[in-house]
């Protein structure tokens, strides 16, 4: 179980920090989706790259 964190006397929900290492995990895979051509496979690869965030998160919350 993920209890809140605490920033500076602030507590931080578990979604921020889950929001927070999706990103981080999203920044690594950039230079590998850039390797494999990723943005010629889709009409709007921003909306596609978003879409993964999505589901890295998603991931993120079921799996921790």
């Amino acid at each position: 179980m993920f209890h809140e964190l605490t920033i500076g006397g602030v507590l931080v929900s578990p979604f921020v920090a889950y929001a927070m290492a999706a990103l981080a995990i999203l920044l690594l895979l950039r230079p590998l989706l850039r390797l494999i051509r990723f943005e010629r496979v889709f009409a709007n690869p921003p909306l596609a790259e978003a879409g993964i965030y999505v589901c890295i998160l998603a991931l993120l919350i079921v799996l921790v």
